[in-house]
């Protein structure tokens, strides 16, 4: 029933998909077609399951190595449209500049590439740059060869690109052109707090540093009365979420015996418990660097009460260690207190504890079926163990920060990976993360349901920071693959072999 429930969200997802992606033209249906080859070995899979047609191993690898081999090829061919309709509606606004103004197209000025004199005014009029030209002018005169010595200026959305050489410390540049900016330039007319243009350091195609400069009207902007809505009915969604779990850890379903409300009330109040310090962890951070967040919108599931939540950032990031220091924070709480809670049932399990289990539910995780080893020792050689319910709701908590330490798209992962490695290798491992999802949701069909909330709604990549040069230091860098390894232990079931080497099941 799962199974073909997800099934038929998947579809309706794909079918909002194409309906959003048409009136963009080829542009926006070869994107719809990469979600396609991407979710299609899962769907035909999982179709054919639930008519009772099951494919072998093989052939379903065979699936998804096809599906990843059309995804890098569509995209591929997306940006290179991309790029060619960028060419020719820039191509389309300098012929309409030059009608309306009556300049001559063969008129060009070459000393738009000369490093004494970047951009002239008549190159200015020729690119038809989106920055009015008073402003251009302006931004240009902030930088000199002891910061940023500009070579080229090239239109980009409403803002520009000035490619040159980078001349000091990044984050010291930055700073020094952001303030003189700022200070010649004035503040947003709607938003006195705000710069009117902000400035971005990063890595360009040929790997050199370019600046960036923008209109704060592209910055992020806050959640609207409906998306606020949203993830106030979400968080009633997971509320009810956790109370099913709690009852369905208790063996009946809570929805048929409301009136049970005292006895799942401990355990959903657990769950939601480590979601809330999870929240807490990133808005803790997230105000320190004065980082504005969005509402968390919570993912409800009644297998384990909630996938977590997803969170906007509503603020530009000054640096990749803003995003790393926020983004590890949530994980950090969330997990701190789930292992704390499952040490803590563990010491506190006893013959005649809350609830029973089978032996062989400890070889589910490596690092729970090792912790387990170590409190419990001998009592790991009986068929059913007693544990606290603190056992269950701590382990709970940590597959859900686990799920969201996953290297991909927006996930918690996937913006670590992104602040330290870069955009190239988080856009990589999003990839391989989907498709290790797909392989797993063979066998777990949890896997299946939360693949498919990562590829529509947490695959792309966190928005640039303003300082995208700047690596973070090698602490974070270290707590980062911490946080990946016990992702990986967390997760990742004990062989029968390693199991019995540990002494767990007879």
């Amino acid at each position: 029933m799962i199974t073909a429930i997800t099934v038929l969200v998947a579809l309706g997802f794909l079918g909002l998909g194409f309906y959003r992606a048409r009136p963009l033209g080829k542009l926006g249906l070869v994107a719809w077609l990469q979600s396609v080859v991407l979710i299609s070995p899962w769907l035909l899979f999982f179709s054919l399951s639930v008519v009772g047609i099951y494919l072998n191993f093989v052939s379903v690898l065979f699936l998804f190595l096809l599906s990843t081999g059309l995804y890098i090829y569509l995209g591929k061919q997306l940006r290179s449209l991309a790029q060619t309709e960028a060419l020719t509606q820039r191509a389309t606004a300098i012929v309409d500049e030059q009608n309306g103004s009556h300049v001559d197209a063969t008129g060009e000025d070459s000393s738009a590439l000369q490093p004494a004199n970047p951009v002239t005014a008549a190159a200015i009029e020729d690119e038809m740059v989106p920055i009015p030209a008073d402003d251009l002018k302006v931004i240009q005169s902030i930088f000199g060869i002891d910061t940023f010595f500009v070579t080229e200026t090239i239109p980009y959305q409403e803002g520009v690109i000035l490619r040159g050489n980078l001349r000091g410390e990044a984050e010291a540049t930055l700073a020094r052109l952001s303030e003189q900016l700022q200070a010649k330039v004035g503040v947003s007319e709607t938003d006195p707090a705000q710069p009117r243009y902000r400035l971005f350091l990063v890595e360009g195609q040929d790997g050199k540093p370019v600046v960036i400069v923008l209109p704060s009207s592209r910055d992020p902007q806050p959640s609207t009365l409906f998306q606020k809505g949203m993830a106030v009915m979400l968080l009633l969604a997971t509320i009810a979420a956790t109370l099913e779990t709690g009852g369905l850890m208790l063996g009946f379903d809570f929805f048929t015996a409301p009136y049970r409300f005292a006895e799942v009330l401990p355990l959903a109040a657990g769950l939601l418990s480590v979601l809330a310090v999870h929240e807490v962890g990133h808005w803790v951070m997230a105000k320190r660097y004065q980082v504005r967040l969005s509402l968390p919108f919570f993912i409800p599931t009644w297998q384990i009460g909630s996938f977590g939540a997803i969170t906007r950032f509503e603020s530009v990031l000054p640096n990749r260690s803003t995003l790393f220091d926020i983004a590890i924070a949530g994980p950090a709480a969330g997990g701190i207190l789930s292992l704390v809670m499952l040490v803590s049932g563990l010491l506190l399990s006893h013959k005649g504890s809350l609830f029973q289990v089978p032996t062989e539910f400890f070889q589910g995780s490596i690092l729970v079926g090792t912790l387990t080893r170590v409190v419990l020792q001998e009592s790991l050689q009986e068929s059913l163990v007693d544990v606290h319910p603190l056992v269950i709701l701590g382990w709970l908590g940590l597959v859900i920060t686990a799920l969201n330490l996953l290297p991909a798209g927006q996930l918690d992962g996937g913006r670590i990976v992104q602040a330290i490695y870069g955009r190239k290798i988080a856009g990589r491992t999003t990839i391989g993360t989907i498709v290790i999802l797909g392989l797993a949701s063979i066998v777990n069909p949890l896997a299946l349901y939360w693949a498919v909330v990562v590829l529509f709604l947490q695959r792309e990549l966190e928005r640039p920071s303003q300082n995208e040069l700047t690596e973070p230091n090698d602490t974070r860098a270290a707590l980062g693959l911490l946080a990946l390894f016990l992702t990986i232990v967390t997760l990742l079931p004990l062989t029968p072999s390693l199991a019995g080497r540990l002494g767990i099941g007879s």
